[in-house]
């Protein structure tokens, strides 16, 4: 087994495991002899949770609570990632995007897009909420915040398997690892506790400004 870091995240090459093979945007898992990449999000200490989150879960204190089973992964079936693909997909049919400003006429405010209406951060509560209900573990749910391509702010859901780290977005329909993403991950929920935040930057690595979101993403 080899380990490489990368962009802030443990990558492991391992042989002969179980992976996951896209076709049509659903997911086999076959074992496979040849080598494979799993990629894994590492953390590197404790950060600061989101203001938003924070007066979220003010007004949301039961959706801020360790669950009452922990799975630090889970195991990817075909029907789990046809679940998590559904979810990504009708959350983002069915919540039409609006900035907060436009929304709350406040600059940033989480909360669940009851209304139809929302952005990235409102999509990322609701897919959240979806699988939860589905039977998901809530520690393998993670609400991420990333750097967007334009270095913007934005938030997205992880799930954390055992094939990886995967992305559910409100700018695309297909469901991806994070290392397929152009983002950079900054921060994350901790699977232990939702309430606690840890940073997904290496700790030498110099911070760089990240502008502020002024679209509906």
């Amino acid at each position: 087994m080899k380990h490489f870091i990368v962009g802030g995240a443990l990558l492991m090459f391992v042989s002969s495991l179980p992976v996951a093979v896209t076709n049509n945007h659903s997911i086999s898992l076959v074992a496979q002899p040849q080598v494979q990449k799993i990629a894994f999000l590492r953390s590197f200490g404790d950060s600061l949770p989101p203001i938003g989150y924070v007066q979220f879960c003010q007004l949301h204190q039961a959706d801020c609570r360790p669950g009452p089973v922990f799975a630090d992964r889970i195991q990817l079936t075909d029907a789990k990632f046809r679940a998590i693909e559904d979810v990504n997909r009708e959350v983002n049919t069915d919540v039409q995007p609006e900035t907060d400003l436009e929304h709350y006429g406040k600059a940033e405010w989480w909360a669940y897009p009851d209304d139809k209406k929302g952005d990235c951060e409102d999509y990322v509560l609701e897919k959240r909420r979806d699988l939860i209900q589905r039977g998901f573990p809530e520690s393998a749910l993670l609400i991420t915040v990333v750097r967007d391509e334009n270095n913007e702010g934005h938030a997205v859901l992880t799930v954390r398997t055992d094939q990886g780290d995967f992305v559910l977005d409100n700018k695309r329909r297909e469901v991806v690892h994070w290392a397929d993403t152009p983002y950079t991950f900054i921060k994350q929920q901790s699977e232990r506790n939702p309430l606690v935040w840890t940073s997904l930057l290496p700790p030498d690595t110099a911070p760089q400004p990240v502008v502020a979101a002024t679209n509906k993403h």
